[in-house]
This record gives structure tokens, sequence and C-alpha cells, in this order.
């Protein structure tokens, strides 16, 4: 009990730490807005350059809107009673409208609760199994010279290009394999898979990512009396969190976003959410329940969208000293 009190604490003092620095979003704008205008004034900045800059800003609003309108029709469509959602009046409906029964839905009577249970378990399978593989696997190719290196550094790179175009080829044979030793419905084994699959591309990008971090550290460490382990655990694993923050935020997404596997080896008592949200939209022989689909769909985004809200200092520190940014 003092154990989960001792978590929540933590998990709401990093909750309100992070409110507390986001809180001050509406000053840095207005300061934003302000700083050109009192330049121009100042005679250290042009009109024109102003004006430049203005467009500029427009421009990447407007792309922003057209980005998140999506989101904001199936969160639309999620609060609203069902009719009118292809037209004005169903996209613009009057808020006072809107209730929470497509939710309770959702979270009540669909099957949303065990494919929730089974999308946990597969992702656990893969983060687990390729973390342990990933992160030594990325510290031995980057700081050691074997026999055999450039081999697994070139195979590495020629599975993450190849991979996709043999995917129809591999799924066939997945399914013949896993059926015929009646593993086509397991779930342990489905994150065993996922897992395989994210280990070469994320080895690499955090093998990358390793590379950055001078050698003297290491070596600092060890005329210190640091044996090889406490160096990896004191030094390396700390200055390679943004990588691994990476590499744990794409791991996550290949247990709990793909599909066309999970569809092809799971049944219906087995199905992830992405495949129950597929499910849900073809269960209607001539309409989909769109608010329903759409309360789904939101909870089934929900997760990746806070993973990413509050990991983005690490993922983006992460993406550019892998060599992704961009």
């Amino acid at each position: 009990m003092n154990a989960i009190i001792a978590v929540l604490g933590s998990v709401i003092s990093t909750v309100a730490s992070w409110t507390r620095k986001k809180a001050t979003w509406p000053l840095r704008v207005i300061h934003a807005v302000r700083l050109p205008v009192q330049q121009v004034r100042a005679g250290n900045r042009s009109v024109l350059d102003l004006a430049k800059t203005a467009l500029g800003t427009g421009s990447a609003l407007a792309v922003l809107a057209v980005l998140m309108f999506p989101l904001y029709w199936i969160f639309a469509a999620s609060l609203s009673s069902g009719t009118g959602l292809m037209s004005t009046d169903g996209l613009f409906a009057d808020p006072t409208t809107y209730n929470l029964d497509a939710y309770r839905w959702v979270l009540f009577e669909s099957p949303f609760v065990d494919a929730l249970r089974n999308s946990l378990v597969v992702v656990f399978v893969t983060v687990t199994v390729s973390m342990s593989v990933v992160i030594p696997g990325a510290y031995a190719l980057s700081r050691h010279e074997f026999r055999g290196r450039k081999k697994i550094l070139y195979g590495y790179v020629l599975f993450t290009q190849v991979g996709a175009g043999l995917s129809i080829a591999t799924l066939i044979a997945l399914y013949v394999l896993f059926n015929s030793v009646g593993l086509s419905n397991n779930l342990l084994v489905l994150g065993l898979f996922y897992a395989a699959g994210a280990v070469p591309f994320n080895t690499w990008l955090l093998k990358t990512f390793m590379d950055n971090i001078p050698v003297s550290y290491e070596e600092a460490a060890v005329i210190d009396g640091a044996g090889r382990w406490q160096v990896i655990r004191e030094v390396i694993l700390p200055l390679s969190k943004p990588g691994i923050a990476v590499v744990l935020v794409f791991t996550f997404l290949a247990g709990w976003n793909e599909f066309i596997v999970a569809r092809t080896l799971l049944r219906p008592e087995n199905y992830t959410l992405s495949v129950e949200l597929y499910a849900l939209a073809t269960a209607g022989q001539y309409d989909t329940p769109w608010t329903q689909f759409s309360a789904f769909a939101m909870l089934f985004a929900m997760p990746v969208a806070l993973i990413y809200f509050f990991a983005q200092s690490y993922v983006e520190s992460g993406l550019s000293f892998g060599g992704m940014e961009g």
C-alpha cells in the first residue's frame, strides 16, 4: 500500500511540475508577439522582415489547422448524437448537445476492456524483450570492435530497408508456421514477433546516439575505479536517456498500433485494440456506428499522445542526436 501511495505521489508531483512549466505559455506568446513590434519601432528590424515573419507564421498555423482538423472531427463525432455527422450541422454542432454516451458504450458494453488487456500484454512483451536486446546490443556495436561487427550493422541496415518489401511473404510464412505448431492465437508469441521486428532499427538508432557520447567520460569513470557494469549503469545509461526514450516510444508503437499481423494470427477473444477497432468499423452490414467508432479511436490513441506529451523533450533530443531530426 505504501508503495502504491509513493508511486501515485511521484506521478502527481511530476504532473504538477510539468503543469507549472507549461502554465507560462500565454506570457511567452504575448512576449513573442510584442518583441518584433518593439524591434521595428527601435529600428532594429524592417517592416518587410516583420511581414515575412507574419506570413510564415500564418502559413504554419494554417497547416497546423489542416493537420488538426481530422482529430477535431473525430473528437466532435465521439461526443455527438450521430445525426448529420457528414454535414456542417454535425461538424459544428451545438456543444450543449454533446454527450458521453459513446464513451459509456465503449467502456462498459463493447469489448474495449478485454482488447485493452490484450494490447497491454503484447506491448509489455514487446517492450521488455526488445529493450533487453537493443540497449546492450547498441552499446556493444558502438563501443567494441569484434569479428562480424560490420556484417551485423550491414544486416541491420538491409533488414530495415527491405523488411517491408518482404512483409506479404513473411506474413504468409508466419501464418503457416504458427498455425502448424498451434501458436497462431498466442499473445506472447505475437509480442515476441513484434520485438524481433523492432530490434534492428532501434538498435541502429540507439547505437548512433551512443556514438555521440564521448569515450572520455567512460575513461574517467574507469580511472576512478568503476567497473564495466558500473560504467554502463552510471555513465552510459543516464547519458543515453533521450535515445532510450525514442527507442521506447518506437517500440511501444510497434506493439500498440500494428494491425495486419495481429488480424491474421489472432482470434476474436484475443483481439488487440487495433483489430477490435477495425472489427467495430466493419461490424454493421450497411452502416458504421461512427459515434462509437470515434470514441473507441480516441481512447485507442490517447496512450500514444500521453506518452509523447510527457516524453517530448527526451524524444526531440534523441531524434536530433540520433540523426532523424526532420
